[in-house]
């Protein structure tokens, strides 16, 4: 169990630094060169992704009700949805230049498909992190400005900047940086 309220801010903050290493090495496009790598990359990062879903979910425990359960159900279809994109347009178009040695029309139907996905999951990830700021706001007033402010262009710069080198990256860095600072110093009992 998790004593230090520093801990937790650095155990909700975690998934997102993991992500943005992880930018740092994703092939900023997908050719017959990088295609391997790409499909193998996306493995890995399918259970990396929902942990920015679990972060949200925590971050919420401290919300009241009425923003609680539409904030963990935005975070929820993040987890849905952004694993969608990294199957389809991460593993699905990666095995498939790396099969075909370069890109084909049919690779440009899978992005399509998965762009969709996540742009939804990147939707859902926005409202959640409102949420997350509206009851951030209510609970600790204006303290809550840097974390709200960061969290919340992170979040809308995340709609569209995947985690690709270099806005990708500290894309999720600010991510990390505004959950830590939002994360509460403690969490009552009643609502873990």
């Amino acid at each position: 169990m998790l004593r230090s309220p520093w801990q937790r801010r650095a155990l909700l903050a975690a998934p997102g630094l993991l992500l943005a290493g992880f930018g740092v090495v994703h092939p900023g496009q997908l050719d017959a060169a990088s295609a391997s790598w790409w499909a193998t990359l996306h493995v890995v990062l399918l259970p990396v992704f929902p942990l920015l879903a679990v972060a949200q979910w925590s971050l919420l425990t401290p919300a009241p009700p009425w923003l609680r359960w539409p904030g963990r159900l935005a975070a929820f279809g993040f987890a849905a949805f952004y694993g969608g994109l990294d199957a389809v347009a991460g593993i699905a178009a990666g095995t498939v230049v790396h099969a075909q040695h370069g890109a084909t029309p049919v690779v440009g139907a899978v992005f399509a498909a998965g762009d969709l996905l996540g742009y939804v999951g990147s939707a859902c990830f926005l409202v959640a992190s409102v949420l997350i700021v509206v009851a951030a706001a209510l609970r600790v007033g204006w303290r809550a400005a840097p974390g709200a402010v960061v969290l919340l262009v992170a979040s809308v710069s995340f709609v569209d900047s995947h985690i690709f080198w270099p806005r990708g990256v500290f894309t999720m860095v600010g991510v990390a940086v505004g959950m830590f600072l939002l994360a509460p110093a403690e969490v009552p009992v009643r609502d873990r």
